[in-house]
């Protein structure tokens, strides 16, 4: 009992998770998919139609569509399936998990999907949970790798593209894995590090062997570990918590805003805004109409276009979506708020507008999904959804930060040595 009134937040809100709860959150669409009215696959959604679409685009897309510096095609919203292994664990743990009394306190978490119950309205930690389900959600995996990563800093008033980056990134999941050997935890792993990813920079040359490390532990308490390696001058510093919110590179991105919230739990206040029926960019990779540059051996990458070829050329799905906004709890943060719209079936952040200081809108952070069926045949079966690519658009300076990705669901290509400060001075 002690546990589900920590879970509520407050006494007389608590619901525990039943397995009908289980297979609604991992089985959204059994019983038939969202619909809009104004919306419909096979549409294509501008400007001449946009304000009969309206309630399905979150406020800065109608506005991109309204103002016609982009398109949006419509398409079929299907399932995306989520690993066997992760359902399990979920059922298994089902109830065994709770919140503990501050913001960044999770009890008994042991995997799975820590909260596979309805968001309730009435429960003031609902959007905590939320976000604690996108914080142990798949991950694509419990390792996978980028390479290569193309990354391209776009005027979007003029289109030109004034930088060019590429990268290889991976990550690994050191506890509470599911899919991946070793399993629950590669080990040894002294100091309890939850996740770590580690980015190197291969071109251009200015920035070649750049390297970046993000190692984050499992006691939500502990700040990050962040540091970067400058090739040029050849030695490792440690990013103070602040440097996290600076630009990556001199782009639009920040290192906060990796995978739409890349930062501790306890670092943000967070409120549950509801549940809405939302276009969202997901889609099947192997149906995109692609680009055929840059050239990669059996695998082409997804295109950008509308103004400054900033927006991912995708088509996107009407999907159940939880609305989630956090606001910093450090008043001299760099924004005043993020919100988080967050896939009720896959719990990635496929979309994200973020405020600056006076609240105005900033960013539109917009990060692109596949199935992992429709993506490269060695990824078929894994029940993940796929990032494919994003867009970072700075709506004030006119400008935006594109990626897109080749995605390996490999562990093999992300071996332990990776994630240390020693392989970073070494490599």
């Amino acid at each position: 009992m002690t546990s589900m009134l920590l879970a509520a937040g407050v006494i007389g809100t608590a619901q525990a998770a039943t397995e009908a709860d289980v297979d609604k959150s991992f089985g959204p669409y059994k019983s038939g998919v969202p619909t809009v009215a104004g919306v419909k696959p096979g549409m294509v959604i501008d400007k001449s139609n946009v304000e009969a679409a309206k309630a399905a685009l979150i406020p800065s897309m109608a506005q991109f569509i309204k103002s016609g510096q982009t398109t949006l095609a419509v398409g079929e919203t299907y399932s995306f399936g989520i690993s066997k292994n992760y359902i399990d664990a979920t059922r298994k743990n089902l109830n065994k998990v709770s919140l503990g009394p501050n913001v960044g306190d999770l009890v008994g978490f042991v995997a799975g999907r820590p909260f596979p119950q309805e968001p309730d309205a009435k429960d003031p930690r609902a959007g905590e949970k939320v976000f604690w389900n996108f914080q142990h959600n798949n991950r694509i995996g419990d390792s996978y790798t980028i390479w290569p990563w193309h990354m391209e800093y776009k005027n979007m008033a003029s289109g030109k593209v004034e930088r060019t980056l590429k990268q290889e990134y991976h990550i690994i999941q050191w506890k509470h894995r599911v899919d991946q050997d070793p399993r629950p935890e590669v080990e040894p792993n002294p100091s309890q590090l939850l996740r770590s990813g580690y980015l190197k920079v291969h071109e251009p040359q200015d920035l070649k062997d750049t390297q970046l490390l993000i190692s984050r532990f499992s006691d939500d308490a502990k700040l990050d570990e962040v540091y970067l390696y400058l090739g040029f001058q050849r030695r490792v510093r440690r990013l103070a918590s602040n440097q996290v919110t600076d630009p990556f590179l001199g782009s639009d991105l920040m290192v906060e805003d990796f995978e739409g919230y890349n930062g501790r739990m306890r670092d943000m206040k967070w409120e549950y805004k509801g549940t809405r029926d939302l276009l969202v960019p997901f889609y099947a990779h192997n149906k995109q109409k692609l680009a055929e540059e840059p050239k990669e051996p059996d695998f082409k990458f997804i295109d950008f276009g509308g103004e400054g070829a900033c927006f991912p050329n995708v088509t996107w799905q009407l999907r159940k979506t939880y609305v989630i906004e956090s606001v910093p709890v450090n008043p001299d943060h760099v924004i005043s708020k993020r919100v988080h719209y967050v896939d009720a079936e896959t719990y990635a952040l496929s979309l994200n507008e973020i405020y600056d200081r006076k609240g105005e809108l900033w960013k539109t952070f917009v990060i692109a999904y596949t199935d992992s069926e429709s993506h490269m045949p060695k990824n078929a079966g894994r029940g993940v959804a796929i990032n494919d690519g994003f867009s970072i658009i700075d709506v004030q300076a006119k400008h935006c930060t594109t990626g897109k990705f080749k995605v390996h669901l490999d562990q093999e290509m992300s071996p332990t040595k990776l994630f240390s400060v020693q392989y970073m001075r070494g490599s």
